[in-house]
């Protein structure tokens, strides 16, 4: 059946992505059960309308034989099982550990030859202040340095994203693959292992800073004497993951977080973090540009003690925001310099989901990084934090898609790139549940039918360009210059219940 479009009404299109399962393609390098993963791609397709599924690709597995020793052939007949049914990939390069994470039911550790140094050098690692590590990701104090089989991690990513590249050209250049989210972190988020459940922590607690091991530890130094501080230290006074911020010398009111000293370190933990983002990503470039694909970076939705003055848990991720200065537009900032999109999170939650205690905001969380990012004049993508299979979370989804609602006469002023739904199940087939997000993804279109050319909808790829300018500090302190958020309408004008 021919589809049915209002150009207009095409214009206020969002496509919506499905994650695929974590363990696709298994720990031992096998795409696990292509039957029953065809089966649930095809009622995605035909009966739900999705645009494309996004898929980890993970590092511990392509190269968990050797340096440079990487298998892509799971990898390659589950992209070509998925472009053969006509749906577009969002590759994630997964340069993190799965496991140790909400929602992570699967355990795929970094490659063992790359855990071996570490046996011997725990530094490698992030470490808290009582030098419990995280083997999750890289610590980004060894970006740089060659400890693994003479490479250095920057080199390593590298390495393996142009690997891919070589061996997934075909479907590059055929526009299935459209996306490359690049993991830079713990989750593949943008972030520091803040608040990791494998160490105890515990929904809504402040979680804790990750720069005490040695090779960040020496930086700091470097970098205070640089300033005239030779005395300053890495703080002490920080509490432990699961404290409150007033129990706190460093987050109280009045805390060390607003001295010279204080602000001095955040500026620097926080810096690195985009410095570290802005390196890998840049590599990315490098590889892909020339190619029609987009790049693109997850931020986490830290919405849990946003109410708190000392945005507590957002500053020990590595996200230096406060009532007066801006932790995401900086991040932004860098995006834009690689033409990249920022992925966020928690699209589906409101304020009133959580407890009191939790301080929780996700709602005027999404709405800030969202402005911001536009503001820097790139695109936003997201996702739903937890598990979404009803009304509430997917009209707030559709209201973050679209904060000022369908323009009938074409555009809208606001519009998300792209959503992608957490996770393929088969929770989501049983009756309701699949009914419900039938509608949802109808909604998203803006009440059109499925709609494979992205050009009809405003969203054509271009070939990818390389920077024309480097990120500086300057940059980030400009970025971080508090300016408003755009005012979002009380709710969505596509309810999936309307």
């Amino acid at each position: 059946m021919a589809a049915n479009y209002n150009e207009k009404l095409l214009l206020n299109y969002v496509p919506v992505y499905v994650m695929l399962p974590l363990g696709v393609v298994n720990v031992e390098n096998v795409f696990v059960d292509p039957e029953t993963l065809e089966t649930q791609l095809k009622r995605l397709k035909e009966e739900a309308g999705i645009d494309g599924v996004m898929v980890d690709v993970w590092w511990g597995i392509i190269e968990s034989k050797g340096p440079k020793q990487y298998d892509w052939t799971a990898y390659k007949t589950l992209f070509q099982l998925i472009a053969r049914l006509g749906l577009k990939i969002q590759a994630i390069m997964s340069f993190h550990q799965c496991g140790g994470n909400v929602g992570d039911v699967v355990t795929i550790p970094i490659p063992k030859w790359v855990r071996e140094v570490g046996e011997s050098d725990p530094d490698i690692y992030y470490t808290n202040r009582r030098g419990t590590r995280d083997i999750e990701y890289l610590s980004l104090g060894v970006d740089n340095l060659p400890l693994f089989a003479g490479r250095t991690p920057v080199q390593m990513y590298s390495d393996y994203m142009s690997s891919f590249k070589e061996n997934m050209l075909e479907l590059l250049e055929a526009g299935t693959i459209v996306d490359i989210e690049v993991g830079l972190g713990p989750a593949g988020e943008l972030r520091y292992p803040s608040y990791p459940q494998s160490q105890g922590w515990v929904f809504p607690g402040i979680g804790e800073f990750q720069c005490y091991d040695k090779y960040l530890k020496k930086e700091f130094k470097e970098a205070a004497a640089k300033a005239g501080h030779p005395e300053w230290d890495l703080p002490e006074d920080v509490g432990e993951y699961n404290d409150k911020p007033e129990k706190t010398g460093f987050f109280r009111t009045n805390g060390t977080y607003v001295s010279e000293e204080g602000k001095f370190f955040l500026t620097w933990y926080s810096s690195k973090l985009i410095f570290h983002g802005d390196q890998i990503i840049g590599e990315a470039n490098k590889i892909f540009a020339g190619l029609k694909v987009n790049l693109a970076a997850k931020v986490s939705g830290i919405h849990w003690l946003y109410n708190h003055h000392s945005h507590a848990a957002e500053l020990t991720a590595g996200y230096y925001n406060l009532y007066e200065r801006d932790g995401y537009r900086p991040i932004a900032r860098m995006l834009s310099k690689h033409y990249g999109t920022l992925n966020f999170t928690c699209l589906e939650m409101k304020d009133t989901d959580n407890t009191a205690e939790a301080m929780s905001a996700p709602q005027e969380l999404v709405q800030m990084v969202l402005s911001r990012s536009w503001k820097e004049g790139i695109e936003v993508a997201g996702e739903n934090a937890l598990e979404t299979y009803g009304t509430k979370g997917y009209n707030q989804i559709l209201l973050n898609a679209r904060p000022n609602g369908v323009n009938h006469n074409g555009k809208p002023k606001l519009r998300m790139y792209g959503f992608t739904y957490l996770r393929l199940s088969d929770t989501v087939f049983q009756e309701n549940n699949f009914e419900l997000f039938k509608r949802f993804v109808r909604k998203m279109h803006a009440d059109q039918d499925y709609c494979g050319d992205a050009e009809k909808y405003g969203h054509e790829i271009v070939p990818l360009k390389t920077p024309n300018s480097h990120l500086t500090m300057e940059d980030i302190s400009d970025a971080a210059q508090p300016s408003g958020a755009f005012k979002w309408d009380s709710e969505t004008d596509m309810k999936v219940d309307g």
